[in-house]
C-alpha cells in the first residue's frame, strides 16, 4: 500500500508548478482528480507535442491522476465541482489549484459546504497579479548574472526552475494542512504566490543580501560554478566536460587525476595563497583554468573517463537530453524508477516513477496520465452517489463529458 493511499485530493490547474504537484501526490499513492472544461483545459495542446497533435506537456504532469469533464461555464457545472471538492470523507476535502474563481472555487465559498476544508492556492504575484516562472525570473534579475562571462544580453532559463520550487512548495503545504486538520480538526485556506517564493529562495541563499551590501551587481560567470571551482572544458574529441572542485576532497582528487599538483603548487607560490581554499579557488579560477585547457584539449573524454570515476571525482559530459537518454543507461534505461509504456497513437517511451522511497510503503510503477473526462462516469456514481439516469442526463445536457 502506498503512503497517501486513501487521500483524495481535487486539482483544478494550469502552467506546471499545480499540475506538478498533484503528479507528485498521485505518484505516493493519492487519488488526484483533476476537473477540466470539455474540449481540454489551457495545457492540453501545450507543447512538446506527439505526431499525432496529443501534448507530451500534459500527458508528462497528470500521470497517474483521475479526469472530470464538465462543462465550467454552466451553472450546473459549477455545482458538480464544487459538490465534489467539499464531498464527504476524512482523507478527501483537499484541493489544489491556481485558478480560482471568486464566488465559486474560493476558500469561503467552499467553506461554507465544508468547514474542515484545506485548500492551496497558488498566485502570480501576492496581490492576485498574473506571474509564469518566465516573467519572475528576469523581474528578479537572474538572467543577467546568467550567460557566457563578459556578455551583455540576459539569459533566460530554458527549465521553469520557480515552477518546480512552488510545486513541491503547493505538496508541502497541503500536507502540513492536512497533518494540522487531522489533530485539530479544522480547516486550512493556505495562499502563496510564485513570485514570493522565488524571491525568498534568493533571499535564502545569500543573494539579496549580496545585492544590499555591495555596490556593483554580480557578474555573469558563464559554466564556472559560482564562489568555488567547477568549469567546462573542450576536449580533443570535440565534446565538453565540467569537472567540479566545490570541497577540498574533490579538488585534490581533480589534481591527482590530471597530474596537475605540481603545477597548481607553482601557481599558489606565484600568487602567494593557498588553493585549497574555495574561495581563493573562485578569485583565481581563470588562472587555474589555464592550467587544465591544455590537458583536456589533448584527450578525448574517452582517453580519461574511467580513471575519473576511478578517482570519485564529480565531472559530467555535456549531452544533448537525446544523447542523455541514449547514452546514460544507469540514468535511464537500467534505472527502475523508468519503465517504457506504450501510448496509442503515439509510442513507446519511458516514463518516470516518484524516485520517492519510503521504507514501510511501496512505491507506485510509472502511471499514464488520463484521457480527457476518463474517469467522469466513475466519479458521479462512487463519489457523488449519483443514479445512473442522474449521470445519463448530466451526459445527455452536455454537462459533464468523457472519452468513451
Amino acid at each position: 500500500m502506498s503512503i497517501l493511499h486513501g487521500m483524495r485530493v481535487f486539482e483544478s490547474s494550469a502552467f506546471v508548478a499545480l499540475p506538478l504537484a498533484g503528479m507528485q501526490l498521485a505518484q505516493m499513492g493519492a487519488e488526484v482528480i483533476r476537473f477540466d472544461n470539455l474540449g481540454g483545459g489551457l495545457d492540453h495542446f501545450r507543447r512538446p507535442l506527439a505526431p499525432n497533435g496529443e501534448s507530451l506537456f500534459w500527458h508528462g504532469l497528470n500521470k497517474g491522476k483521475k479526469s472530470f469533464a464538465v462543462n465550467l461555464k454552466s451553472e450546473k457545472g459549477r455545482e458538480l465541482v464544487s459538490d465534489l471538492i467539499t464531498s464527504d470523507g476524512d482523507d478527501s476535502g483537499l484541493f489544489i489549484t491556481n485558478l480560482r474563481v471568486s464566488g465559486w472555487t474560493d476558500y469561503e465559498s467552499l467553506k461554507r459546504k465544508r468547514a474542515d476544508l484545506v485548500m492551496v492556492t497558488l498566485k502570480g504575484d501576492r496581490h492576485g497579479g498574473p506571474e509564469v516562472d518566465y516573467t519572475v525570473n528576469p523581474s528578479l534579475g537572474i538572467p543577467h548574472i546568467t550567460g557566457a562571462e563578459g556578455s551583455t544580453e540576459p539569459v533566460a532559463n530554458a527549465l521553469p526552475a520557480w515552477d518546480c520550487v512552488a510545486g513541491n512548495m503547493v505538496v508541502s503545504s497541503l500536507l502540513a494542512a492536512e497533518r494540522d486538520r487531522l489533530r485539530t480538526g479544522r480547516g486550512q485556506d493556505v495562499e502563496f504566490a510564485l513570485k514570493d517564493a522565488a524571491a525568498a529562495v534568493i533571499g535564502h541563499l545569500g543573494m539579496i543580501g549580496e545585492a544590499t551590501i555591495y555596490d556593483q551587481q554580480r557578474g555573469k560567470s558563464g559554466n564556472s560554478v559560482y564562489g568555488a571551482y567547477g568549469q567546462d572544458f573542450e576536449c580533443a574529441c570535440g565534446g565538453r566536460v565540467v569537472v567540479i572542485g566545490l570541497t577540498l576532497r574533490q579538488w585534490r582528487g581533480l589534481l591527482k587525476a590530471t597530474d596537475k599538483a605540481q603545477e597548481i603548487k607553482n601557481l599558489e607560490q606565484k600568487l602567494n595563497i593557498s588553493l585549497d581554499d574555495e574561495g581563493h579557488r573562485w578569485e583565481h579560477r581563470h588562472k587555474i583554468n589555464d592550467v587544465f585547457r591544455s590537458w583536456f584539449a589533448k584527450r578525448k573524454i574517452s582517453d580519461f573517463e574511467k580513471s575519473f570515476n576511478d578517482f570519485g571525482l564529480t565531472w559530467s559530459r555535456f549531452r544533448t537530453t537525446k544523447e542523455a537518454i541514449t547514452e546514460d543507461k544507469d540514468t535511464f534505461t537500467d534505472n527502475p524508477m523508468f519503465e517504457t509504456l506504450n501510448f496509442e497513437g503515439i509510442g513507446q517511451y519511458m516514463v518516470p516513477r516518484s524516485p520517492l522511497e519510503f521504507s514501510n510503503h511501496d512505491t507506485l510503477p510509472a502511471q499514464k496520465p488520463p484521457k480527457l473526462g476518463q474517469h467522469t462516469e466513475e466519479i458521479l456514481g462512487d463519489i457523488m452517489k449519483l443514479g445512473s439516469g442522474e449521470i445519463g442526463a448530466l451526459f445527455d445536457s452536455g454537462t459533464v463529458g468523457s472519452s468513451k
